[in-house]
């Protein structure tokens, strides 16, 4: 029996890396030390994909990169979803490892995400000032990739509203992406994810009381309490383990984990993810 964890929670362990990420992520993003993750959504023309440095969040907006300068390219070589084929991929890396080394090396930036819609490419990056700018970029994509038509916004945004409203996934996308996750762990292991089966959540909280005002809810919706003790957990030491039996699919476990949060946030816990095991028949 193979057991499963909702790793975007769960503290303390090993994060799983998106398959899409590795496939969208420009290669000069890999080492960077902070958080990045993908997703794609619907919008009036189709599906588009964002990658996001999730990290941003915690600093956003910083006071001293005021604008925003959104550039890329429209490129061949797309299917009919919009996405590059595996051959545009590889021009899309060297465009913007370029535009990125050119960017840095005139002025102060911040990079925090990438949007991919309707065979269009953007990089989007937080800058202290854009004096020269749209020349030089103007200049890089006229001697280095001029089969390619350029896009270059520049525009003021002080309170970073487009990564923090635009590109910044909301409440719900969030609990998509860390439970794909653990979904594509366990497909690969064999699940077909037809089967219900025990679901284990963990929440934690500051006193006894709050842990108490969750069970409460929990009971409600015929959960089982599995578990429940005081830990070493910083500011959350009272910890709470339920389980229930569930389908796993991806509409389902979005729905419950969310319920599970929202109603942990109502008595001042935190929801910190959920395991299962595969079912291969």
């Amino acid at each position: 029996m193979i057991h499963l964890s909702s790793m975007f929670y769960h503290k303390n362990r090993f994060a799983l890396v998106s398959v899409l990420l590795l496939q969208f992520l420009p290669i000069c993003l890999v080492a960077q030390p902070e958080k990045w993750d993908v997703y794609t959504a619907s919008y009036e023309k189709g599906v588009g994909s964002v990658i996001i440095n999730l990290s941003a969040k915690n600093y956003a907006p910083v006071n001293s990169l005021p604008y925003l300068v959104i550039t890329g390219v429209k490129f061949k070589g797309c299917g009919a979803d919009g996405f590059p084929d595996k051959d545009a991929f590889i021009r899309l890396y060297a465009i913007s490892d370029s535009i990125k080394a050119a960017i840095g090396g005139r002025v102060n930036n911040n990079m925090v995400g990438t949007f991919t819609y309707q065979c269009s490419r953007k990089d989007y990056y937080y800058v202290r000032d854009t004096t020269g700018l749209r020349i030089l970029l103007e200049n890089v994509y006229r001697k280095y990739f001029k089969t390619y038509e350029p896009i270059i916004s520049i525009k003021e945004d002080r309170k970073w509203e487009i990564y923090l409203t635009g590109l910044y996934p909301n409440e719900i996308t969030l609990e998509f992406m860390a439970n794909d996750k653990v979904l594509s762990k366990l497909t690969d292991a064999g699940d077909k994810l037809e089967k219900e089966r025990k679901v284990d959540h963990w929440i934690y909280f500051s006193s006894e009381n709050d842990r108490d005002c969750f069970i409460n809810y929990a009971i409600q919706k015929n959960f089982k309490i599995e578990n429940k003790e005081k830990v070493s957990n910083g500011m959350r030491p009272y910890k709470l383990q339920i389980s229930r039996t569930d389908k796993v699919d991806i509409g389902s476990i979005s729905r419950n984990t969310l319920n599970l949060r929202k109603e942990a946030a109502k008595c001042h816990g935190e929801y910190d993810g959920w395991e299962t095991f595969v079912i291969k028949e």
